[in-house]
């Protein structure tokens, strides 16, 4: 079957791709493995010079490629843009800090193990592959390869299969950039062909970025062959406000977060717990700027939410509303696909959510919100924790003894204090329970494809 690139906003066949057959693979897979050989011995100094060429290339092409990333999954192209802009700061973030992230560290007190020197030391594992999703095509993998490249490892690329543009565009800036053929390569697979790939000796680890049910195969596969895995799986993130919360400014990141990328981010603010005090106001104001947005056409610099990125996405987000609604969900705005081609869904308010409903307990991969009431910070952690996933967390409030609560006994990933969640170079990024496990991006990212090597001398 092809692999091809449809633009969500028309239904359009745009290109098409023949899927790398075996012996295209296994080309691949011998290339990167001999890469890895030279690559893991070159110095920190040479591996940032071309890290910081991609992200000059990147920023030099941020307007072509931000086209091509909207054309193929439909969001608006002012997010585009900033999305490679993003991709060039955390490369230049990882050509900056490696050499600091993988130094030695030495013991302090090397007697105490009976030594004269003892220390850490990181060294690259070898081939990662790398399976990423299309909802952030280009950052995604940015924040797999820029610190797996720093470290010495070399990555292979099975992308999601409706943005095959951006992921031989991916592997052409890398080696434009001045890493060795094999470094970075791109296969043009199926999934199915995952499994072989992962259990190819050569391989040594791999990166999971995507659905539960893709992160359950995945692992399973890397279990069975005892290889390193890290995986960020799906969110349903709640988004908490208190009395004491700056109103404006909390309903402005709500509708952000909820809408960014036509709400298809795994940390997107899902489940909004808004304490009854202030429950009506934030429902109104929220409900009349989700109203208000403008959904069109993701090149128009003046949409502010496109298509959702596939047919099957959209079908997907009607039947978890309508499954709300059957079971009693208020609709305050949206609800009802528009008339005419794309996969548009419009941003929608749900309100009166019970936990029966799928959408309670369930993540849904586009601009619909859930509003849920409650009476104190204690029933709206309960709440919040009451899915099994774990990646992001929000909560507003100006009470100290509430933020404390939150920051201690919000189950997730991370949790942002009066602010919306987000992704930075600078911070872990991961989840735990059913939102994965191990960490990307800062040192804990780059140290996940490494082996912590103990070094003994007597």
């Amino acid at each position: 079957m092809a692999i091809a690139s449809v633009n969500p906003a028309t239904g359009e066949t745009l290109r098409t791709f023949e899927p790398l057959g075996g012996p295209g693979v296994e080309e691949r897979i011998a290339r990167a493995h001999h890469a890895f050989l030279a690559h893991r011995r070159t110095s920190f100094a040479d591996r940032a010079e071309r890290m910081r060429r991609a992200a000059d290339l990147l920023e030099a092409e941020q307007d072509a490629i931000a086209r091509t990333m909207t054309a193929e999954m439909g969001k608006p192209l002012a997010q585009a843009r900033a999305e490679a802009a993003k991709c060039a700061t955390a490369m230049r973030f990882y050509a900056d800090h490696t050499e600091g992230f993988l130094a030695p560290e030495p013991l302090a007190d090397p007697s105490a193990v009976k030594a004269s020197r003892a220390e850490t030391r990181w060294q690259p594992l070898g081939v990662v592959l790398a399976v990423m999703p299309w909802n952030f095509p280009l950052w995604q993998v940015v924040r797999f390869a820029a610190p797996a490249l720093m470290a010495g490892n070399t990555g292979l690329l099975k992308h999601a299969s409706n943005v095959p543009q951006t992921a031989l565009y991916l592997e052409d800036l890398f080696l434009r950039a001045g890493f060795a053929e094999g470094c970075f390569q791109t296969l043009l697979i199926g999934s199915k062909e995952v499994e072989a790939v992962l259990r190819d000796p050569r391989v040594a680890a791999a990166t999971l970025t995507g659905s539960e049910p893709a992160g359950r195969a995945v692992a399973a596969v890397a279990g069975d062959e005892i290889k390193k895995t890290v995986l960020e799986l799906g969110g349903s993130d709640p988004f908490v406000v208190m009395p004491s919360a700056d109103l404006d400014a909390a309903v402005a990141a709500a509708v952000t977060g909820r809408t960014q990328n036509n709400g298809q981010s795994c940390i997107a603010a899902k489940r909004f717990i808004v304490h009854r005090d202030v429950y009506d106001a934030f429902a109104e104001r929220f409900t009349a700027r989700m109203r208000e947005l403008r959904v069109g056409d993701p090149m128009d610099e003046k949409t502010e939410v496109g298509p959702l990125a596939t047919e099957q996405g959209r079908a997907d987000v009607e039947e978890l509303v309508a499954d709300a609604v059957e079971a009693g969900a208020t609709v305050l705005c949206g609800g009802e696909r528009p008339d005419g081609p794309g996969w548009f869904y419009p941003p929608t308010v749900l309100a009166d959510i019970t936990p029966e409903m799928r959408i309670a307990q369930e993540e849904v991969f586009g601009p619909v919100a859930s509003l849920y009431r409650v009476g104190s910070a204690e029933e709206a952690v309960a709440v919040a924790n009451s899915t099994s996933f774990g990646l992001g967390s929000a909560a507003w409030t100006q009470d100290p003894a509430e933020q404390e609560l939150f920051t201690a006994e919000l189950e997730a990933g991370a949790v942002f204090v009066n602010g919306m969640v987000a992704s930075y170079p600078q911070l872990p990024f991961g989840g735990i329970r059913r939102s994965g496990y191990g960490r990307e991006l800062a040192a804990l990212g780059i140290r996940e494809f490494c082996n912590a090597k103990t070094v003994w001398a007597g």
